[in-house]
């Protein structure tokens, strides 16, 4: 069975005393969770602040991006390497906010897929279509293109360190969530296609979330259907109780 992994992506928000508020609130609930994975993935500067809170907890710890080289005239870039010396075990790549909004071609997400899972990080991938291209039927070509240039390069070992997170991008922070129905089908499209290039057995084992408005209230309905194994959350990863309700409601729907 694969295991089920609810990660909080705070992306650039709260403040330090802020940060430490909303741990402590998880840690009264998660630092010992073993049947589910639960993740939270803070701001560059607060990592280390956040590291020291969770130490000792099951509580995982990742950073939302980071640079391809591991070293250099890189002003304002963060290396795998400093990530993994402030205590980071995974790292987020490829978010649509990354893609749209910083423009971040697939060729430089693949690069720091392969420079992360070299220095020894694990790896949230994120996969997803617009609007725009969802309306003129290109989903699958748009999560083919992303998926195998992200992924096909790597050899079967480091893809089992590769967590895919499906996030399309018009139900990212709009309130307009997709049906688990839509969410489901595009994991196992994605699904299909790491069977055809790394086999059934790797692809079963894949874990794939689900992104996009992702709350308490919808986190078991998405969470019963078969190919969705958690949740990228944004917004209600901000509040301890709203999180912690995606948590519950996902170890409910699966079981555990």
């Amino acid at each position: 069975m694969r295991r089920a992994f609810v990660a909080g992506n705070w992306k650039m928000n709260l403040n330090r005393v802020e940060a430490l508020a909303l741990v402590a609130g998880l840690k009264a609930e998660v630092a010992g969770e073993s049947r589910i994975d639960v993740g939270v993935f803070p701001p560059f500067v607060y990592i280390e602040a956040v590291a020291a809170a969770v130490k000792g907890t099951k509580i995982i710890l990742g950073a939302q991006d980071c640079w391809h080289e591991a070293k250099g005239a890189f002003t304002g870039e963060v290396s795998p390497g400093m990530l993994l010396d402030v205590g980071c075990t995974q790292v987020i790549l490829g978010h649509s906010e990354r893609r749209h909004v910083i423009g971040e071609p697939d060729e430089l997400i693949a690069k720091k897929t392969k420079a992360a899972l070299a220095a020894g990080l694990k790896v949230i991938l994120c996969v997803g279509e617009t609007l725009e291209e969802r309306k003129g039927g290109k989903t699958h070509d748009v999560l083919k293109t992303q998926t195998v240039k992200g992924l096909f390069d790597l050899a079967p070992a480091d893809l089992a360190k590769v967590v895919i997170a499906y996030e399309p991008v018009w139900a990212i922070g709009t309130g307009v969530n997709a049906t688990a129905a839509q969410a489901n089908e595009a994991h196992e499209f994605i699904r299909g296609l790491l069977a055809g290039k790394f086999g059934k057995a790797a692809s079963e084992a894949m874990t794939i979330q689900y992104g996009g408005s992702v709350k308490a209230e919808n986190a078991a309905e998405l969470m019963a259907e078969p190919h969705v194994d958690g949740a990228l959350v944004g917004g209600a990863s901000l509040k301890a109780d709203q999180f912690l309700g995606i948590v519950r409601n996902t170890i409910k729907a699966k079981g555990l």
